[in-house]
């Protein structure tokens, strides 16, 4: 625009505009003067330097490339704030236009509802807290005690089911894992089960090797409860990853609401949802399931609207960016990139398993596109080694970890497999783990100072 300023500071004094390439970057305080912004612009941009290359980060499920399409949708609406219905009505209609899509998608029955969050994080935080406020609502009509709920779920959950327990007073039973069984299903889950259980939470494609928990076998055991002993507990599906995998890789796999024990269901749009970060969903099957308790309705920006997030101002941009996706892909380019990001992880696990000294964790089952893998016998060194020997030489993050308890002494890698892992890289990245291990053939495992430097986190 002709009329729009140059400069926002036009006017003030400015620091001498290659004065950040001989001082430090400000650290402890606002500095006192202003910065032309093209020098605070290489002033951050170098500060980034440092960082790694998204293409070679296989640790993080979070979508590190969009089409430039979307990001000029994304940056044209960075200014809007979503929770202003009364200024951008039409942002509000395409959030709602998400959710009954998904709702679709997760196979709902009829008509439901649904929040966008920030993440899985806070929609699992506002889905256990429907769990908690249906379970004291179905308690208190049937005259008996509130004080002690419990939330059942498995050791290969991420750790947010883990705070919201604390943060809201539930007793966490976590049923712990078992070397060779990564995974829970009902024989696992029905001992922890009683009348104070708000919930179980299964896991659709798990942080830890990309499975999913045997939900069938939990709904059915749900289900027999509740018919044969008046014990009605729901189930929530932590589908962060597998909820944008599960429908176009494995269709006929049921998981979500074709199962009559599944309420609620979570989602991150920015996974497998292909949206850069932040922006999750929470699906509920029907509009009973949400707590009434737990919508508020307010008129502090001029329109009365019920709201049910636990964050308030939030940018529209990526709830935008979640709907261009729908419209530019559908179901169609969704199942072909899932597709591809499946052979190529396919052709990783077949390469890293030819090459000798590596074991596929749950080759050939239902998993997201990632690989899973150990080294099959112990040798000098371990995958700690491995791990750090890779980014040395090649900056591949690829992280290494030990399992949940009770499988805690067993030593994992994982590398996911996203649509900007093309198979070049793939390839690379094959010679890369060769050339790691050759290394650490002639000169053993690496110092402890350098297996700290390893990426361990595998919750994000």
């Amino acid at each position: 625009m002709a009329t729009q300023k140059k400069n926002l500071v036009e006017g003030l004094n400015e620091t001498p505009a290659g004065a950040w390439l001989t001082t430090d970057a400000p650290e402890k305080a606002i500095p006192d003067n202003a910065m032309h912004p093209i020098a605070a612009m290489r002033l951050v941009t170098e500060e980034l330097a440092v960082e790694g290359i998204p293409e070679r980060n296989l640790a993080t499920f979070v979508t590190t490339w969009m089409e430039p399409e979307a990001r000029a949708v994304i940056e044209e609406n960075l200014h809007r704030n979503f929770i202003d219905h009364a200024e951008y009505p039409m942002t509000a209609e395409i959030e709602q236009r998400c959710i009954r899509m998904l709702a679709e998608l997760f196979n709902a029955p009829g008509e439901t509802t649904g929040a966008r969050t920030q993440g899985s994080s806070e929609a699992i935080m506002l889905g256990a807290l429907s769990l908690k406020w249906k379970w004291r609502q179905r308690r208190e009509a049937a005259g008996k005690g509130t004080d002690k709920p419990n939330l059942v779920f498995g050791g290969d959950v991420h750790v947010v089911w883990e705070k919201f327990c604390r943060y809201f007073d539930v007793e966490p039973r976590i049923v712990p894992l078992q070397p060779g069984k990564y995974t829970i299903g009902p024989e696992d889950v029905e001992p922890h089960l009683d009348e104070n259980t708000i919930g179980v939470a299964a896991v659709v494609g798990t942080t830890f090797t990309g499975h999913a928990d045997d939900v069938v076998g939990i709904n059915d055991l749900l289900v027999s409860l509740r018919d044969d002993k008046g014990l009605d507990i729901p189930l929530h599906i932590d589908g962060a990853s597998g909820a944008f995998v599960w429908p176009f890789l494995y269709p006929d796999s049921k998981w979500d609401f074709r199962l009559e024990q599944v309420r609620s269901i979570n989602a991150s749009g920015h996974k497998f949802g292909l949206v850069y970060p932040g922006i999750g969903w929470l699906i509920f099957r029907e509009k009973s399931d949400l707590a009434d308790d737990l919508v508020f309705n307010e008129n502090y920006l001029g329109k009365t609207d019920a709201t049910f997030t636990l964050n308030f101002s939030t940018g529209s941009a990526m709830v935008l960016a979640q709907y261009y996706n729908f419209v530019r892909f559908g179901k169609a380019g969704y199942r072909l990139i899932m597709e591809i990001m499946q052979a190529n992880a396919e052709a990783l696990a077949e390469d890293l398993s030819g090459m000798g000294p590596f074991q596929i964790i749950g080759a050939g089952e239902e998993t997201l596109p990632l690989v899973a893998f150990n080294l099959a016998e112990e040798r000098a060194y371990d995958e700690f080694d491995i791990a750090f020997q890779l980014s040395a030489e090649r900056g591949w993050m690829v992280p290494a970890y030990t399992m949940p308890p009770d499988a805690q002494d067993v030593k994992m890698m994982r590398a996911l497999v996203k649509v900007n892992l093309s198979r070049s890289l793939v390839d690379r990245l094959v010679e890369d783990v060769a050339e790691a291990i050759k290394t650490l053939e002639t000169k053993g495992p690496v110092s402890e100072s350098e297996r700290k430097l390893v990426k361990t986190n595998v919750s994000h």
